[in-house]
């Protein structure tokens, strides 16, 4: 999988939110609000294809936390971005 193209994670007010851009977007009416972690992972997958794995792996990487527990909410958070549509 892999971020859509024209969501852009900015920090609004102090919250990290994702922001439609672009012309294909127009209609998004949907804040996208991103706790530290996810927006940890949106930033380093950036436009690049992603499995849970490698976000769980990053996850790992910058937290202290285990495996399966990194996977599970990996997957969880995946899931979450294809839902509201930022990633595909």
């Amino acid at each position: 999988m892999r971020a859509k193209k024209g969501f852009k994670l900015r920090t609004v007010v102090g919250e990290q939110i994702i922001v439609p851009e672009g012309k294909e977007n127009i209609d998004f009416s949907q804040i996208i609000s991103m706790n530290e972690s996810s927006a940890y992972l949106w930033e380093a997958v950036g436009e690049e294809e992603f499995t849970p794995k490698d976000l769980a792996d990053l996850l790992m990487k910058e937290y202290e936390v285990d495996e399966d527990t990194a996977l599970i909410d990996a997957k969880t958070i995946a899931a979450k971005w294809v839902e509201v549509g930022i990633a595909e």
